[in-house]
């Protein structure tokens, strides 16, 4: 997984179409209905915190686990310049290991895409379960085959600000159904002069039935999967759903 270090710096920035709200209320749905209460949750792949912050100002106890010690600098200031508490956990998630068992699990926004097989997608889960408690849930999102495919593929996006520029580049694999997202960043010094840095990163796409398949041999039991974030089930053409599954 990439480290995201020059990344961490401006991640904020080049996600703000992301709506974070939207993600806070639909796991806290997801909860209530089955919990009827806000306990511990675990946010694997937690970035600068952002879902962390609301996740805690809506009532959970916060753990936020990134292997990006730069992630998770910005994190920890992230909460504490709101005056909100939370741990922070460096860790790769293919070896997570807790001091306690969590009501929650949670990973978004590509997390589990970013993993580098299915074999380590196997590996995360079996950690996810191994630290879930007896009922507990885990929530996780994923890019689908399709997104990659179709939507990601060999596409570029150019991102413009007033002191950083972004180019972003993909490439696509057609043997595994994976992108390796090339990001060049041009920073804007003194004198305007420009510095580049370049960070790449490779996500995996994987067919529903081979991810319930792991989840099922992970001790998880695949409990519903929505088109996205929203109520409804996932479409041919759905670009991310939304998987919940159960330690039962």
């Amino acid at each position: 997984m990439s480290s995201y270090g020059i990344f961490a710096d401006y991640y904020d920035r080049f996600t703000e179409n992301v709506s974070y709200a939207s993600y806070t209320k639909r796991i806290d749905e997801i909860v209530m209905q089955r919990h009827k209460k806000r306990g511990s949750i675990v946010d694997l792949g937690c970035g600068t915190g952002s879902l962390d912050l609301l996740l805690a100002k809506n009532g959970f106890s916060v753990t936020g686990v990134d292997c990006s010690v730069e992630m998770l600098t910005v994190a920890e200031k992230k909460l504490r310049d709101a005056g909100c508490t939370a741990s922070f956990v460096r860790q790769d998630m293919t070896r997570l290991s807790l001091p306690d068992k969590a009501d929650v699990i949670i990973s978004t926004l590509d997390g589990i895409n970013h993993l580098k097989s299915s074999g380590d997608v196997l590996k995360t889960f079996r950690r996810v379960s191994k630290n879930l408690r007896h009922g507990g849930i885990f929530v996780f999102d994923m890019n689908t085959v399709y997104k990659h495919r179709v939507v990601l593929r060999d596409n570029c996006f150019i991102f413009d600000t007033d002191d950083v520029y972004l180019g972003w580049q993909n490439d696509y694999r057609e043997s595994d159904d994976s992108v390796l997202i090339t990001l060049d960043f041009f920073v804007k010094g003194d004198e305007n002069q420009l510095s580049r840095y370049t960070e790449s990163f490779r996500e995996r796409a994987y067919p529903i039935m081979k991810v319930f398949g792991m989840l099922m041999k992970s001790g998880l039991i695949p409990l519903e999967i929505y088109d996205g974030i929203s109520h409804k089930p996932p479409k041919m053409k759905s670009d991310r759903v939304l998987i919940v599954a159960g330690k039962l």
